[in-house]
C-alpha cells in the first residue's frame, strides 16, 4: 500500500506518529505505555535510533527520531511497531484487571491478526537549519491550562 509519506533519507531526522488503530485509547494504561518506552530504549541501543524529543498520547505517539550507524529509520519503526502490536496485545490478554479486555481485542486482534497501529507513520523531515534556529518555543502546543512540549533540547534521550 502506497502513502503520500515517505522516509525518503533513511538517516534524516524526522518528526513521526505512530497512531493506535481506530484511535483507541490504550496507553491510559501506565503498564502499556512501558511497553513502548522499553522497547524505544531497546531501539537505542541495538538499532541505532536516537530520539530527540517524543511524547505518548492515550493513543498515539509522537517523536522526533533519526538512525545511525547504517541502521535505516524505515526498517527500525517497521520492527518498534510490530513489537509492540504483539507484546501490548499479549499485555491486554494476560491483564486479569483490564476491564475493556474483550472490546480491545475485538478492535485489534481479528481472526488470528493484530492490528494494533494503523498504517504508516506520517513522517515529516526536519530540515537542520530552519530547525535548529527556531525557538522550543515554537513547538508549543497550549492545551487548555496545560502546555505540552513536543521538543526537548537536541540532545540524545537516554
Amino acid at each position: 500500500m502506497g502513502f503520500g509519506y515517505k522516509i525518503d533519507d533513511q538517516q534524516g531526522l524526522y518528526f513521526v506518529t505512530c497512531t493506535v488503530t481506530q484511535w483507541v485509547d490504550v496507553f491510559t494504561r501506565k503498564e502499556y505505555a512501558d511497553i513502548i518506552i522499553n522497547s524505544l530504549k531497546h531501539c537505542q541501543q541495538h538499532k541505532g535510533l536516537q530520539i530527540y524529543g517524543w511524547v505518548i498520547m492515550s493513543n498515539h505517539l509522537h517523536m522526533i527520531a533519526a538512525c545511525t550507524g547504517g541502521h535505516e529509520l524505515s526498517d527500525t519503526l517497521r520492527d518498534f511497531k510490530k513489537y509492540t502490536a504483539s507484546k501490548i496485545v499479549e499485555a491486554i490478554e494476560n491483564n486479569k484487571q483490564e476491564s475493556r479486555k474483550s472490546w480491545l481485542l475485538w478492535l485489534l486482534k481479528q481472526d488470528g491478526n493484530i492490528t494494533f497501529w494503523q498504517p504508516g507513520n506520517h513522517p515529516e523531515l526536519i530540515h537542520s537549519r530552519p530547525f535548529r534556529s527556531a525557538k522550543s518555543s515554537d513547538f508549543v502546543v497550549p492545551a487548555g491550562n496545560l502546555q505540552i512540549a513536543l521538543l526537548m533540547p537536541m540532545t540524545k534521550w537516554q
